[in-house]
């Protein structure tokens, strides 16, 4: 089992940056796998890579995930070529649909068929990252555009079609297209004990395309916190798991929330919903039980966390990705050399 690192999140303000950034040179340095950087409606994640590149020498850098619908395929596949090159191939295309608050609210664009959008964006993106002529008559995109002047063109980057391309799904048939299409998997919401929930869909879009399940890099977040005060960290991590179910998308539209309902607990779930969306968060949190908190975050004493930790190797996830934890930089990078070495010593 890997281990990766992520920078920032979807709303991150850039507010700690020197600090990240040193965190992510320590972790090049200790043979941390991967750096992830992710956005919505904070700092975006290309720039930060680039940036990272430069100070960092051995670990792969990666968008966890640039949105389909802020960028054209065309530029995507652009940006991809070109952050591989300024990173000596340690690049990887991480893809997400978003949902309909950003995409509609932030982009202006419709939410309409994102399955269909994401097999098309992924298809141009090969195109241009093989060194083919991009063309594709499409229902989200036409290229070129009919009834102009535009032609047929080839990126004028020398081809790299190795770029690793990992999605970001959680719905059923979007987890079928990311075994048939991607090269790994950028998983949130996964409980071990209901990993089927994840990866029949994973195994079935691979084994339609004729490919080998076993090759895929299936990442998940990884919040791991280890401290003897089990009660006190289930308190601590109650209110957070109330604005995932309640918050990450709109009353119609939470995939954390039908992700975690599939895997189970769908009448906690949608309770916990109804109470954030009418305002009453402490309510919402209250409704979270011990179980849940102690299935979906990796918390408690060490030997709790690293039966988690092996649970989830069991279950077929190849890399955890770790959410830094601690009041500053010092306390996080500790964290992060502790954790990574435990993660090792477990597996």
């Amino acid at each position: 089992m890997r281990v990766g690192v992520s920078v920032g999140s979807a709303y991150y303000d850039g507010s700690n940056w020197e600090d990240l950034v040193e965190l992510v040179r320590v972790a090049d340095r200790i043979g941390v796998d991967s750096c992830w950087t992710a956005e919505a409606w904070g700092m975006e994640s290309t720039t930060p890579l680039a940036y990272l590149g430069a100070l960092t020498s051995r670990i792969r850098l990666g968008t966890g995930i640039m949105q389909v619908t802020a960028r054209t395929p065309s530029m995507a596949a652009m940006t991809a070529l070109t952050l591989s090159r300024l990173t000596n191939n340690r690049f990887i295309l991480g893809l997400g649909v978003s949902g309909p608050q950003v995409v509609e609210g932030l982009h202006g664009e419709p939410f309409t068929k994102p399955l269909t959008r994401l097999r098309e964006y992924i298809t141009i993106i090969r195109q241009g990252i093989s060194g083919e002529k991009i063309s594709l008559n499409g229902e989200h995109y036409v290229l070129p555009r009919p009834g102009g002047e535009g032609k047929s063109l080839r990126l004028s980057m020398p081809p790299q079609p190795q770029i690793p391309i990992y999605l970001a799904t959680l719905g059923p048939k979007m987890l079928e297209l990311t075994g048939e299409l991607a090269d790994g998997w950028l998983g949130t919401s996964f409980i071990p004990e209901s990993a089927e929930v994840f990866t029949e869909h994973l195994r079935e879009g691979a084994t339609r395309a004729g490919r080998d399940f076993d090759t895929l890099d299936l990442q998940i977040n990884a919040t791991i916190e280890v401290s003897d005060d089990v009660e006190g960290l289930i308190a601590k991590y109650r209110p957070r798991a109330a604005f995932t179910l309640g918050a990450m998308g709109s009353a119609q539209t939470n995939f954390y929330n039908a992700a975690y309902s599939r895997a189970g607990y769908d009448d906690m779930a949608k309770e916990s919903q109804a109470l954030w969306v009418a305002g009453r968060k402490e309510d919402a949190a209250a409704v979270i039980t011990d179980d849940f908190i102690l299935k979906t975050v990796m918390i408690g004493t060490e030997e709790m966390v690293a039966e988690r930790i092996r649970r989830t190797r069991d279950a077929g996830i190849t890399t955890l990705r770790l959410t830094p934890t601690g009041r500053g930089r010092d306390e996080q990078i500790h964290n992060l050399e502790y954790l990574t070495d435990l993660i090792h010593r477990v597996i």
